[in-house]
């Protein structure tokens, strides 16, 4: 993949980090959930309290 400027594949980059590794990822400090799983539990709690 080319990119036109460094801008555009810095953006390139963040969408794959936040729309795919680190939403999907499953992630040993987290009991091996994704990220998405332990934040939507935080929030479920949260409200629950």
């Amino acid at each position: 993949m080319v990119f036109a400027t460094r801008a555009k594949a810095l953006r390139a980059v963040m969408r794959y980090i936040e729309g795919f590794y680190n939403r999907r990822r499953l992630h040993s400090a987290n009991g091996y959930r994704t990220p998405w799983e332990v934040h939507t539990e935080y929030l479920d709690r949260q409200q629950a309290a």
